[in-house]
């Protein structure tokens, strides 16, 4: 088998950030790389869980919403994945990711869709984990540019 985009990347040289990862039709994925891969930190899975339900309700009531595919974190726990229509330019994509980051930082109060009827898991949350995310990837996006959503050879 072909190996997928994404096992192409060369892991040992990617930082945190934000880059396209692959583009089907009118589909962009975008990879929010939140942890150094293989460096021994990791996301939490509960405040990554928390950090989801926040990104997710954020983008998806944004006025960009209607572009907003998928939210969600990576099985290897360095990262998110952000689905998006190619009418959210990349440079929209960053803000809109940069403004979740930010709301998810100062968010205060009961966590969006976080009764039993409305999560899977609902007990497994971290509110201060997840607001420590995205208080990290605020500062590390907010001078990010289209430029740099390339990945680095």
């Amino acid at each position: 088998m072909e190996k997928i985009a994404s096992f192409r990347v060369n892991h040992d040289t990617l930082e945190k950030g934000m880059y396209i990862s692959r583009i089907d039709g009118n589909i962009i994925t975008y990879d929010i790389r939140m942890k150094k891969p293989n460096a021994g930190d990791y996301l939490c899975m509960s405040a990554a869980h928390t950090l989801e339900h926040l990104f997710a309700t954020y983008a998806r009531n944004s006025k960009h919403g209607d572009k907003v595919i998928y939210v969600g974190p990576m099985g290897c726990r360095t990262g998110f994945y952000f689905l998006a229509r190619d009418t959210l330019a990349p440079a929209q994509a960053i803000e809109l990711v940069k403004a979740s980051m930010r709301f998810a930082r100062d968010f205060e109060g009961e966590i969006p869709g976080n009764k039993k009827e409305e999560c899977g898991n609902y007990l497994d949350h971290d509110l201060t984990g997840a607001k420590a995310i995205g208080k990290e990837m605020y500062e590390v996006l907010c001078a990010w540019t289209e430029k740099q959503l390339a990945y680095k050879e």
